[in-house]
């Protein structure tokens, strides 16, 4: 599958196929639990931000964050966004680093020199760069949104503490894989790592509460 094409509900399930047959692993789990959910988000600004907030910290707790944020900013912009004061984002929750580093990013995008429109239609390598040049963002940050925001089909994120507990489990290892091994272990099951990644989410969501799903 093309690294620019998108998933569709006909190549997820078709990913899925592929890789109950590459790995019985991965195929009790779907036996198990059924296929997961696609797992979306709409892509743009709202979303990046909503991503930065869920660096290590768990997802209630940055959805919190994210909901008041929205409840004061109807419309998040950048140009809106960036008319919070450091007072106003604290209030809600922001830390200092993440006032920072979203501030950072509202004013590439509301300034034009940062275009998340184009993304759709350029490659892997060239959105992480562009991405990774910003205060704050590195490759999980990247990752999640090339995964779930433009659905491409073989991103894996492999600093993602839920995905490395998850393969811990499953595949029983004595210790909990690092980003390097996760990399590797994972290696196989291309073109469709974004699949595997919703399909270990979904097995780690069965075995704990929800809550402690964290970002690195």
């Amino acid at each position: 599958m093309p690294e620019l094409e998108s998933l569709t509900e006909e190549s997820f399930s078709r990913g899925l196929m592929v890789l109950a047959n590459l790995d019985s692993d991965l195929a009790q789990i779907l036996e198990t639990l059924g296929p997961p959910p696609i797992w979306s988000r709409e892509p743009g600004f709202a979303t990046l931000v909503c991503i930065i907030l869920e660096q290590q910290v768990s997802l209630a707790a940055a959805k919190a964050v994210f909901r008041r944020l929205s409840g004061i900013v109807v419309t998040l912009t950048p140009e809106n966004f960036l008319t919070l004061d450091d007072a106003q984002l604290k209030g809600i929750g922001f830390s200092r680093q993440k006032i920072l580093y979203c501030r950072g990013l509202a004013d590439v995008v509301a300034s034009g020199e940062l275009d998340l429109g184009k993304f759709s239609k350029m490659d892997e390598t060239a959105i992480r760069t562009q991405l990774k040049r910003l205060k704050g963002i590195g490759d999980w940050t990247v990752d999640i949104y090339l995964l779930m925001a433009l659905q491409r089909p073989d991103v894996f994120p492999k600093g993602d503490l839920a995905l490395a507990i998850a393969l811990q489990k499953l595949k029983n290892l004595e210790t909990r894989p690092t980003p390097t091994q996760l990399e590797a272990m994972t290696l196989h099951w291309r073109p469709w790592r974004a699949i595997a990644a919703r399909l270990l989410w979904h097995y780690y969501l069965s075995n704990a509460n929800s809550n402690k799903l964290i970002g690195v």
